[in-house]
């Protein structure tokens, strides 16, 4: 899979049943992000960071992920206070996106307040990765 050209993200939308409970939940989520989530939100979108689009909270196969970038399959996890309870959980689902062929970064809130500019830096490498084209 990770060689195919660029995908559209319907191809990893939900079962129709999941997808009825999800599309709410990611609809919320977008309409009310975590402080971190927004303040990085405001960086990466509308093609800022070398151009990929980036989309948020998107329904990804039996869960949502914070942000991510089909054309270079890059999803990016801002890991707020709840992550520290889930780590088994979230590197069972970053081992299933990995599988996918999709590169995963993960941040806390505090690198995302305190290292703005360092967390779309590596993004931005990210992304050229990605792409295929040097840093």
């Amino acid at each position: 899979m990770p060689d195919e050209p660029f995908i559209s993200w319907t191809k990893f939308q939900p079962p129709p049943a999941l997808w009825q409970r999800l599309k709410p939940l990611a609809r919320q989520m977008r309409r009310q992000p975590t402080p971190a989530e927004n303040r990085l939100w405001q960086r990466i979108r509308k093609q800022q960071v070398e151009g990929a689009k980036f989309r948020r909270q998107v329904p990804f196969e039996r869960f949502l992920v914070d942000f991510c970038s089909f054309e270079v399959r890059l999803v990016v996890e801002v890991d707020g206070p709840i992550h520290q309870y889930s780590v088994e959980a979230d590197a069972i689902r970053q081992e299933f996106l990995e599988f996918l062929g999709f590169r995963v970064l993960r941040f806390t809130n505090q690198q995302v307040f305190l290292g703005i500019d360092g967390v779309v830096e590596r993004i931005g490498e990210a992304v050229r990765a990605g792409r295929g084209t040097p840093s």
